[in-house]
């Protein structure tokens, strides 16, 4: 007796033939029947063995290439099950999210290079100081933390295109939460040379408190603001003081300006000393 693996029924095709036809394991076949992405033509109701159409090799091997690609399986799926052009937007959407998690992987491949050749955490100067009170005509965005790069510059230009006409001083300004974390409410924020009440449209205004300060200042392109920032919270806490939001980065050499090593961004820190009650 023939293994039934082994065996052409019908002009369907068994699942260790239609396997290897399509360059996949019985276990992904099974498994993608299992969570109905690729079901067989017909399953035999006495024996359950699985029997799978010549046609469906084209679906089969669409799978095995995209999954080669790592292609996450719901995104298979909708794939398969959608014609062109939907079909095309899909992969392009996909294409674009492998290209963030590269452009992210580069960001922490520069991170660890100036880790390694620096022999550690590179040294900041940490400085004591004191920030006047600023009133800033600002536009608001939401974000996760693989998103700040995009939503900053969006930000940044939706600002200039409101201030166009209206003087104020540099430099620019982004306003962020002391925890970064999905939905965070972000801003970018410029003060105007005339201290007005009244605002162009589509700007609201930030009353930032002034106080003393911890602050540094970072070198290089925003991808290794990181280091910046391990280095001032580090100094916060180590001289015993509460951290009060928003961080506040002040962008004095950035994009346009100059190449992206030597970007100049300071970053400021309220702070008040901890009591037994904000410990």
């Amino acid at each position: 007796m023939r293994d039934p693996d082994d065996v052409l029924r019908d002009g369907l095709l068994t699942i260790g033939r239609f396997a290897r036809l399509c360059r996949l394991s019985v276990k992904q076949l099974r498994h993608y029947d299992d969570t109905g992405l690729l079901p067989p033509a017909r399953v035999d109701p006495a024996t359950g063995y699985r029997y799978y159409a010549p046609g469906q090799a084209r679906d089969a091997l669409t799978v095995a290439l995209l999954r080669e690609l790592d292609v996450p399986l719901p995104v298979i799926a909708a794939t398969l099950a959608s014609a062109e052009p939907e079909r095309a937007r899909l992969l392009r959407a996909e294409r674009d999210r492998v290209a963030e998690r590269i452009t992210r992987d580069r960001a922490r491949l520069e991170l660890l290079e100036r880790l390694a050749d620096g022999g550690g955490l590179p040294g900041y100067e940490i400085t004591l100081g004191r920030e006047p009170r600023r009133r800033l005509a600002v536009v608001r965005a939401v974000a996760g933390p693989g998103e700040l790069a995009e939503r900053i510059g969006g930000s940044v230009g939706r600002l200039l295109a409101a201030l166009d006409g209206t003087p104020w001083r540099p430099p620019l300004w982004g306003l962020f939460p002391l925890d970064l974390a999905d939905g965070m409410r972000i801003a970018v924020g410029a003060q105007s040379a005339e201290e007005a009440d009244a605002l162009p449209d589509g700007l609201e205004r930030e009353v930032l408190p002034g106080g003393p300060t911890v602050e540094t200042v970072h070198h290089g392109p925003y991808t290794q603001l990181p280091l910046a920032y391990h280095a001032l919270m580090a100094a916060v806490h180590e001289r015993g003081l509460r951290p009060l939001a928003p961080v506040r980065e002040a962008y004095l050499v950035g994009p346009g300006e100059a190449p992206a090593e030597e970007w100049t961004t300071r970053l400021v820190v309220r702070v008040e000393e901890r009591t037994e009650e904000t410990a």
